[in-house]
């Protein structure tokens, strides 16, 4: 019964550790690949145009929620 579960042991960590070395010799290769063909598919270059509420909001709303928050908080712990 010893024999059979080193014997299952031994067959269980040699598939994980094949499954894991042929995993990185295939993101290996991968990565050769796109270093060598990756400029043929520029990634586009899009600029976010602001919104009318970004040009509006300073965010002097926000830190005044945050601020009254922290001195509700510092009021209940005593």
């Amino acid at each position: 019964m010893l024999i059979e579960g080193l014997n299952l042991m031994a067959v269980g960590m040699t598939t994980v550790f094949g499954f894991l070395a042929l995993l990185v010799t295939v993101l290996q290769v991968a990565a050769r690949v796109f270093e060598h063909y990756g400029d043929r598919w520029p990634d586009p270059v899009t600029v976010p145009e602001p919104s009318n509420s970004a040009i509006r909001s300073s965010g002097r709303a926000e830190i005044a929620v945050a601020l009254a928050a922290i001195a509700a908080h510092h009021r209940r712990q005593g």
